[in-house]
């Protein structure tokens, strides 16, 4: 019988931690977790869930814990087809290497559940830390890394309670920012048009700064001026679309997204509405085909590359030195003014 124990904040977990909530045997845990084809799907569930609540790691993973750890540091990703994070990995990437560490990289799907299946996966290699995109995570996430007990460095927004460390900048800022330079631009009715909101801390901040810049401004958050779309040129384009129809005074839209700006431009060409002497565009993240742009677009630059750097460089260094407060190290970013606005 798989007896083998882990410390979860203080506590020790076991399996018969697990048959007592799931109100099994500890023989009936073992054979659902070892053996799953050969138990109901019901009890396949009832023990999962015991499991996630009990914060408990199968007896193989718990083993390989208490061993010496690996030199692979695990980087959990929104997505690997989204080219603005080859930067970031890159920089991460050239720090580990000087080390003689290693990168392993998984993506989440923007998905939270998603992230908390990776970082499971990960400790299935002994990763000795763990770089996380991610600012939310799931309870289950939490209690696994609240086990696992390695450095943990959060870079998709400068939370203000990180897990361990937060490396990054402030979304939050940062869309405040270019509402204002757009405002004081004599831009009043400044759209905003958002990437996905559920499981994505950015895209709240985002938005967040974006209402909170036209507040100071004393400009008008009519809910016709704000659109949530899914990435992709198509969405830019439809989005431009939407809010002229929908405000046919509209002169500015602030885009939370570098492909959804490049759509959107192609679609104000397309319409014979001139940017910006209609409308002025405006994006987040300064993808080289933001600066070829007709009109270049202005944006906001996001020191990606030095985000790996410094992310993997704390990670080095909380396992030579282990830190017991949070840290925070705020990279900040630019406002790249061009012709769109």
């Amino acid at each position: 019988m798989d007896r083998q124990e882990v410390p979860l904040g203080g506590a020790r977990v076991s399996i018969q931690d697990v048959a007592r909530h799931a109100g099994v045997s500890a023989m009936t845990v073992s054979r659902a977790l070892r053996q799953p084809e050969k138990v109901s799907e019901s009890l396949r569930q009832r023990v999962a869930e015991a499991v996630d609540r009990v914060g408990y790691l199968p007896n193989g993973i718990a083993a390989s814990l208490s061993s010496s750890r690996s030199n692979v540091v695990g980087l959990i990703l929104p997505s690997l087809r989204n080219s603005l994070f080859a930067d970031t990995i890159q920089g991460i990437s050239d720090v580990l290497h000087r080390t003689g560490h290693h990168l392993m990289i998984a993506d989440s799907g923007y998905s939270l559940a998603g992230e908390e299946e990776a970082i499971r996966a990960f400790l299935h290699q002994r990763v000795c830390g763990l770089i996380l995109h991610n600012t939310w995570h799931t309870e289950g996430a939490r209690r696994l890394i609240a086990q696992i007990r390695v450095p943990v460095v959060e870079i998709g927004d400068l939370t203000p309670e990180p897990i361990d460390a937060t490396v990054s900048y402030s979304n939050f800022e940062a869309a405040r920012a270019m509402t204002l330079l757009l405002a004081r631009r004599g831009y009043r009715q400044i759209g905003f048009v958002t990437l996905p909101l559920a499981d994505n801390a950015r895209s709240v901040e985002r938005r967040r700064g974006y209402l909170a810049g036209l507040a100071e401004s004393g400009l008008d958050a009519a809910p016709s001026l704000i659109l949530e779309m899914p990435g992709g040129v198509g969405s830019g384009a439809e989005a431009i679309g939407r809010l002229h129809a929908a405000n046919p005074d509209i002169d500015a839209v602030f885009f939370a997204g570098d492909v959804l700006a490049v759509g959107a431009i192609l679609e104000c060409q397309r319409r014979n509405l001139a940017v910006p002497g209609r409308i002025a565009i405006a994006s987040f993240d300064d993808v080289d085909l933001l600066s070829y742009a007709n009109p270049p677009v202005t944006t906001v630059r996001i020191p990606r590359y030095d985000i790996g750097q410094r992310s993997a460089e704390v990670v080095l260094d909380r396992l030579s030195m282990p830190a017991p407060t949070p840290a925070r190290l705020d990279l900040a970013f630019q406002i790249i003014e061009r012709g769109s606005t």
